[in-house]
C-alpha cells in the first residue's frame, strides 16, 4: 500500500474516532467489535515494507518503541479524561471533552518530536509506524474505556452485558 493511501487511512480512523469522542456514545454489549480498528490497523502498519529503517536498524526499532508507548499512554490518557455516567435505566454512556482533546494534542506534539529526533538522526520513519502508533492508541483507549465502564456498572448493580 502506498504512503499516501496509508496517510488517508490513517486520518479517516482517527477523525471518524476524534469526532465520535465529543457525541455520547452509549456502552452496550454491541461494542465486542471496539478493538477491530485498530487491529486493522496495526496489521496494515506491520505489513508495510520499511517499517524498520534498514539502514538504522536499531535506531528505529527504538523510535518505533518508543513511538508505541506514547500511543499507549495517550489511549490511557484519553481514556482516563473520558466522562463516563449511567442514566435512570442503568445504561452506560461515554463522552470525550476538551481534556481528551488535550491528551490529542500533547500525543500529537511528542510524535511530532519523535520524528523530529529521527529526522536528525537520519532515521526514516514511515507512514506505518505513525499508523502503528495510532493502533496502539486506539486500542488502549478502547480497552480502558470498556474497563471503566464495566466498574460504573458493577458500581451501580447494572449487570455486565459484555
Amino acid at each position: 500500500m502506498s504512503g499516501l493511501l496509508n496517510i488517508v487511512v490513517i486520518t479517516a480512523a482517527v477523525a471518524l474516532v476524534f469526532v465520535r469522542q465529543f457525541t455520547a456514545q452509549r456502552i452496550t454489549s454491541e461494542r465486542k467489535t471496539w478493538w477491530l480498528i485498530p487491529v486493522v490497523l496495526a496489521v496494515m502498519a506491520v505489513r508495510q515494507p520499511g517499517l524498520l529503517d534498514p539502514a538504522h536498524h536499531m535506531a528505529s526499532a527504538v523510535l518505533l518503541g518508543l513511538e508505541v508507548l506514547i500511543g499507549l499512554a495517550c489511549g490511557v490518557g484519553w481514556a482516563r479524561t473520558t466522562r463516563i455516567w449511567t442514566d435512570a435505566d442503568g445504561v452506560v454512556w461515554t463522552k470525550g471533552g476538551w481534556a481528551a482533546a488535550g491528551v490529542w494534542l500533547c500525543g500529537l506534539v511528542l510524535r511530532l518530536g519523535l520524528l523530529g529526533i529521527a529526522a536528525a538522526m537520519g532515521v526514516h520513519q514511515g507512514s506505518a509506524a505513525v499508523m502503528l502508533s495510532v493502533a496502539a492508541m486506539l486500542l488502549a483507549r478502547g480497552g480502558a474505556t470498556l474497563w471503566r465502564a464495566q466498574a460504573v456498572r458493577q458500581k451501580y448493580r447494572v449487570p455486565v452485558a459484555g
